[in-house]
């Protein structure tokens, strides 16, 4: 099926796959900091049993080979630790430092070398014996305006859409209407995903952090992943097993206008369809166009009653942190992310007990 019939398709069909009762469910805590050895023996200490590695590479390169990434694997399991996924070099950076940016810029040939690298990536990493890939198909990258403060003087990661100084001014991608961004994940998607079906390896997309309003845009481009309405499309590209979501709680939760009302409903949809295949755990304050990051306890979104309703739809994987606020004199966060993972793992313990 040629592209545009796909996303002629994707906002009348449904995905398959919903579960009619949600299978028996294991949450588990896991992180995506990276797997040096300093790394893995706390995350073993904190009872981690699956991480998502570092990058490893930006190009298909030895570290993208077959035997390079069995050698990472049985590195990260001989700490006890499960390498559940990997990250594709399809970062959420913007676009001018974007490892492969032409997939996102749709240029043609330079696309399709890039996509054929992801293919290959995706072939090896089945044959090293691991099930998932998370991207992003992101030109802005993370956008954010000036942080503000929070509890206890900690400063709250922060987006105010009407205090951006930068709403006007054209990225190096130049225009990108919605229809052209469709375009061009449609394309990536018809592309990839049968590779990925063929060789069992799941692929996790990234929304679009944070959403923009319509018909607005930002600097010219327009967010396609950037709402649940977008997400749902996405999803209905292709009814595969292996296509889904790097579901970042804290992204769709900014897409809402009352997310801590809200995001129930969000979850089940994505869960019980089967297409949640890694959690970042994260809350916020407010909603669409004006939130914080904040503390797992501290935002709008009960944490107790999400991971309730991740039970609920038989999600059985990680809930890792994500973004944590910045503390004065906590060196490279590491206190507020070990807080975030106790927070969680006491978490996980009280759902997994529950019936």
């Amino acid at each position: 099926m040629q592209a545009s019939a796909a996303l002629a398709a994707a906002g009348t069909v449904e995905p398959q796959g919903v579960r009619a009762a949600a299978k028996p469910s294991k949450l588990r805590l896991g992180t995506q900091h990276g797997d040096s050895d300093d790394i893995l023996r706390t995350m073993a200490a904190f009872g981690v049993s699956q991480i998502c590695g570092r990058l490893p590479s930006a190009k298909l390169d030895e570290n993208w080979s077959v035997d390079g990434l069995k050698r990472r694997r049985e590195h990260v399991e001989s700490f006890g630790i499960q390498l559940e996924a990997l990250p594709l070099p399809l970062s959420s950076s913007y676009i001018t430092r974007s490892e492969n940016p032409n997939i996102m810029l749709g240029k043609s040939p330079e696309r399709d070398r890039e996509i054929d690298d992801i293919c290959r990536m995706i072939r090896n990493a089945s044959e090293a014996g691991i099930r998932t890939l998370k991207y992003n198909m992101s030109i802005l990258g993370v956008v954010r305006t000036r942080p503000t403060p929070g509890r206890g003087g900690a400063m709250y990661s922060t987006w105010r859409y009407a205090d951006s100084p930068d709403r006007d001014k054209p990225t190096e991608a130049g225009p990108v209407s919605l229809d052209a961004a469709w375009e061009r994940i449609g394309y990536f998607v018809q592309r990839v995903i049968p590779v990925a079906e063929e060789h069992k390896v799941r692929m996790a997309c990234h929304p679009h952090d944070p959403g923009m309003p319509e018909p607005q845009g930002y600097r010219g481009v327009h967010r396609a992943l950037g709402s649940v309405d977008g997400l749902k499309k996405f999803v209905a590209l292709s009814n595969s097993p292996y296509h889904g979501l790097n579901f970042c709680q804290g992204t769709v939760s900014e897409m809402l206008k009352e997310p801590g009302r809200e995001i129930y409903d969000v979850i089940r949809y994505f869960g019980s369809r089967g297409r949640i295949f890694n959690v970042h755990f994260r809350n916020i304050r407010g909603g669409f166009g004006d939130f914080q990051e904040t503390f797992p306890d501290n935002g709008d979104v009960d944490f107790i009653r999400a991971a309730r309703v991740y039970k609920e739809v038989g999600y059985d994987g990680m809930l890792m942190p994500d973004h944590v606020p910045t503390i004065q004199g906590d060196a490279g966060h590491a206190q507020a992310f070990a807080y975030c993972f106790g927070y969680i793992q006491a978490l996980i313990q009280l759902v997994n007990q529950e019936g």
